[in-house]
């Protein structure tokens, strides 16, 4: 997986994949390796989506322990 990798970018090849594969314009010969990398992009997507949900509810803990 490429390690300059955005969510956006991700999500965007995500999106073009599923393009191709809905209009049937993957061909047969390339079919597995689109649905491997769709895998590994929605992979990719859960752990990013996850660790931004970690290190926002870690700062909103933050705010809330700290008085104004």
């Amino acid at each position: 997986m490429d390690t300059n990798l955005t969510y956006e970018a991700a999500y965007k090849e995500l999106q073009q994949i599923a393009r191709e594969i809905e209009t049937e314009s993957v061909s047969v010969d390339v079919l597995a390796a689109r649905v491997k990398r769709a895998s590994e992009l929605i992979t990719f997507c859960q752990t990013r989506l996850r660790a931004t949900e970690a290190e926002v509810e870690n700062i909103i803990q933050q705010m809330e322990e700290k008085p104004l």
